[in-house]
């Protein structure tokens, strides 16, 4: 497969999956705030911008009308859900022969839908049901990938982007909710409630968690949960899993001395994954285990790229 084409496929999926995470909690962090101040409501959206990762600078305004904008419609900033989905859409244009007419059509469809939505005035947005809407219009797609695409090369670079993305967006979220809330004090736990709540549902997590522990919030189990559960398909286990399945099909279609370490490298963080306790890592604090996981995705992606996408001509000719 041509690099342009993999690079454009892996791209289109990173950034679905980041409009799709932005949207899960657009929507959770509205319903949260319904009952709260003003003052509340900024400090809610503040956080909002932190569990994706983002970096507020100094002049940008910390109300929570201009946060939730940018953070949802601004088409200037580069990880609002309107401008990931464009990010998607022009990646699937370039490579429209490799994708199935299905997938094209249900992402123009949601492309419209959302740049609508991107011009209206905020409080005619209905932030909520363009949250809703962003979701269903995801899941849609996942559906119509899976279904209509042959599971070849293409499809396990669509996997490697959404697989990533989910990775990392994962660990951030788990990561802020740790630092902001104490997880040692259960008097304290209990009062943050709604946070671990929070948490979960922004994981679409809640009922699946519900079946495995009951209802009852601990955050030592809701950690337990979103990093190291084998088959819920938002831990970080599950997705770092697909990540090594996806890595494994390419380099027996394409094997070289990079994609031999690209293999380790994804080996290396599943093992992490596959052989840690809870307990171990709230014990040492659960920001240096996710900030490690965070890193190898990262160089998982450089290592991608080197393997796949910016690959020197004699590698191409030795392979």
């Amino acid at each position: 497969m041509l690099s342009r084409v993999a690079d454009s496929l892996y791209w289109m999926c990173r950034y679905l999956e980041r409009a799709e995470h932005t949207a899960r909690l657009l929507d959770v962090h509205l319903n949260l705030m319904l009952d709260q101040s003003l003052d509340a409501a900024d400090r809610r959206w503040q956080k909002v911008a932190a569990l994706l990762g983002i970096k507020l600078k100094e002049n940008t305004p910390r109300d929570a009308n201009s946060l939730l904008y940018m953070i949802a419609f601004d088409v200037s900033s580069p990880s609002s859900i309107v401008s990931c989905i464009m990010g998607a859409r022009e990646n699937a244009r370039q490579v429209r022969e490799q994708i199935s007419s299905e997938m094209w059509e249900q992402l123009n469809r949601l492309f419209h839908e959302v740049r609508r939505s991107g011009v209206d005035d905020l409080r005619e947005a209905q932030p909520l049901e363009f949250a809703s809407n962003v979701k269903n219009g995801m899941h849609l797609f996942e559906g119509i990938t899976d279904s209509t695409m042959s599971h070849g090369e293409g499809w396990y670079f669509i996997q490697l982007g959404r697989f990533l993305e989910r990775t990392i967006g994962t660990a951030t979220l788990i990561d802020i909710h740790f630092c902001d809330c104490d997880y040692k004090d259960a008097a304290v736990a209990d009062a943050d409630h709604l946070e671990w709540l929070g948490l979960l549902k922004s994981c679409t997590a809640f009922e699946a968690y519900c079946k495995v522990y009951t209802a009852e919030l601990h955050p030592h189990r809701i950690a337990e949960f979103l990093l190291l559960d084998p088959v819920f398909p938002h831990s970080v286990r599950f997705s770092v899993e697909r990540i090594q399945t996806a890595l494994e099909a390419l380099e027996g279609r394409s094997h070289s001395r990079a994609t031999e370490q690209l293999r380790k490298l994804a080996g290396r963080l599943r093992s992490a994954l596959s052989y840690a306790a809870v307990d171990e890592i709230l014990a040492s604090g659960p920001h240096l285990f996710l900030e490690s996981i965070r890193r190898q995705s990262q160089q998982i992606h450089s290592a991608m790229y080197e393997a796949y996408i910016n690959y020197p001509i004699q590698m191409a000719l030795e392979a």
